[in-house]
C-alpha cells in the first residue's frame, strides 16, 4: 500500500525549471547541446570568494555556526547594505542568514502568515512563490504583469488588497521577466501596503544585475522601511548558487519570528562558506559595475539571434533573463502549446529553456511563451546562437 502524502504537497508539481535541466541531461554527453533553462553559471565564482571558505575550513570552522549567521558575515551584510543603500540594518536584531533565498522565503512565509491569509503574487511569478503560499497555509491571489513592459494594472492590484491580506511578494529584477518596478510602482504598492496593514516581502536577488536602474528597495520607500522583509543572498552575484548563502534583512519583531522558524527548519547554514560571504560582500564597488555590464554582453550575444530566428523578445532591464513569445515558431514546427515546443527543442535543437505556463496560475495564459537563461561563458552563449540558427533553419 503506498504511503499517505499531505494534500499540500499534492496542489504543486515539482520544479519545471529543474525538470528541463533533468530532460537536457538525459539526452546523454555525445550531442552538441546548451541548458539555458536554468540560472546558474558554467563560469567559476570569483577566486577570492572560494579561498576565503578554504582557508576558513582549513582554520576548523567545522561546527555550528550562530543560527542567524556568523558576526563576521552579518557585520558583511550590515557594512554592504549601509555601503549601497545609506542604511546600516542592526546586525544583532534585523539579520537572518539562510541556506540560500528559497529558505529565506519559506522561512519568511512561515514565520509572517497564517492559514487562511492572503498573499499577493504578480505573475508572471518565479516557481517557488505559489507553492511557498501553499506551505504556508495562505492563499496566492494573482495580480498580471503586462507584456512588452511588464506593467500592472493599479486598479487591479488595488482590488486584490482587502481585510486578508497579509503579504505581497516583489521580485526586482525579476525572474523570469527581468523586469526592475520603479519608484512610483513602489510607492504605489507601498501606499496599498500601509493603507491594508501588509508586509511587502522582496526577492531582491539580481539587484546587482541591472541595465536600466537604478535598483531600489521597497524598504526605502517612505514608510516601508518597518514593514518589509528584504531577501537576497551570494548565489546570482558571486555565481555561487550551490553554496546556498542567503540573507534576511527585517523589522526586530518580523526577524524574531522568521529566526525561531529558520532554526528548525535548517538549524543555520554551513559555516565555512558564510566566512567566504563576508569577504566577497567586501568587494569594491567596482565589482558590481563589471558584473552589470558583462551580464549586458551576454544579454547582447543571444537576443539578437533569438529575434532574428523568430522569437519575440521582452526587453529585460535586469537579472539574466529573456522571456520570449515563440507563436510564429511554434505554428512553423508544429506545436500547439509551450511545453512539447520545449521539449522538441531540447531533442531537435539541442537548447534547454523553459515553458512559459510555469510561470502563470493559468497554464494557458504562458501557451506561447519560452524563457531563456544567458548566465553563461560567451563560448556557451557562442554555441547556443550556432544550435538554435541551424535548429530553426531546418
Amino acid at each position: 500500500m503506498p504511503i499517505h502524502t499531505s494534500k499540500k504537497a499534492g496542489v504543486f508539481a515539482e520544479s519545471v525549471i529543474r525538470g528541463m535541466t533533468r530532460q537536457f541531461n538525459a539526452r546523454g554527453g555525445d550531442k552538441p547541446g546548451v541548458n539555458l533553462a536554468q540560472g546558474f553559471p558554467d563560469f567559476a565564482a570569483p577566486e577570492a570568494l572560494k579561498e576565503a571558505a578554504v582557508a576558513a575550513i582549513r582554520e576548523d570552522f567545522n561546527q555550528y555556526a550562530i543560527t542567524w549567521g556568523t558576526v563576521n558575515l552579518r557585520n558583511a551584510i550590515a557594512e554592504k547594505t549601509e555601503r549601497h543603500y545609506g542604511l546600516r540594518p542592526d546586525t544583532e536584531r534585523e539579520i537572518t542568514v539562510t541556506c540560500g533565498t528559497t529558505e529565506a522565503m519559506m522561512a519568511t512565509m512561515m514565520a509572517l502568515v497564517d492559514p487562511g491569509d492572503e498573499v499577493i503574487v504578480f505573475e508572471p511569478f518565479y516557481e517557488n512563490y505559489g507553492p511557498d503560499a501553499i506551505l504556508s497555509g495562505a492563499v496566492p491571489r494573482f495580480v498580471k504583469l503586462r507584456a512588452p513592459d511588464w506593467s500592472f494594472d493599479e486598479a487591479e492590484l488595488a482590488a486584490a488588497f482587502n481585510d486578508k491580506t497579509r503579504a505581497i511578494i516583489i521580485n526586482t529584477p525579476s525572474n523570469p521577466t527581468g523586469k526592475v518596478f520603479s519608484k512610483e510602482e513602489l510607492t504605489f504598492i507601498g501606499e496599498l501596503c500601509q493603507k491594508w496593514d501588509v508586509v511587502a516581502i522582496t526577492d531582491e536577488i539580481y539587484e546587482h544585475i541591472i541595465y536600466e536602474g537604478p535598483h531600489l528597495r521597497m524598504a526605502d520607500i517612505e514608510g516601508m522601511a518597518d514593514r518589509t522583509v528584504t531577501i537576497t543572498g551570494l548565489s546570482k552575484t558571486y555565481s555561487a548558487t550551490g553554496w546556498r548563502i542567503g540573507w534576511i534583512i527585517a523589522p526586530p519583531d518580523a526577524s524574531d519570528a522568521i529566526r525561531k522558524v529558520h532554526d528548525f527548519l535548517t538549524v543555520g547554514a554551513a559555516a565555512p562558506l558564510q566566512e567566504g560571504a563576508a569577504h566577497a560582500l567586501r568587494f569594491g564597488d567596482e565589482y558590481y559595475g563589471e558584473l552589470g555590464a558583462t551580464y549586458a554582453l551576454k544579454r547582447d550575444i543571444l537576443m539578437p539571434v533569438l529575434q532574428e530566428i523568430g522569437f519575440t523578445c521582452y526587453h529585460p532591464q535586469g537579472a539574466y533573463y529573456i522571456m520570449t513569445d515563440a507563436s510564429e515558431l511554434m505554428a512553423r514546427t508544429g506545436h500547439d502549446n509551450d511545453v512539447a515546443f520545449a521539449k522538441w527543442m531540447i531533442d531537435e535543437v539541442g537548447i534547454a529553456t523553459v515553458p512559459g505556463s510555469s510561470f502563470y496560475r493559468d497554464k494557458a495564459d504562458g501557451r506561447t511563451k519560452i524563457r531563456f537563461v544567458y548566465c553563461k561563458k560567451p563560448e556557451t552563449l557562442e554555441l547556443a546562437v550556432e544550435l538554435l540558427r541551424k535548429g530553426f533553419a531546418k
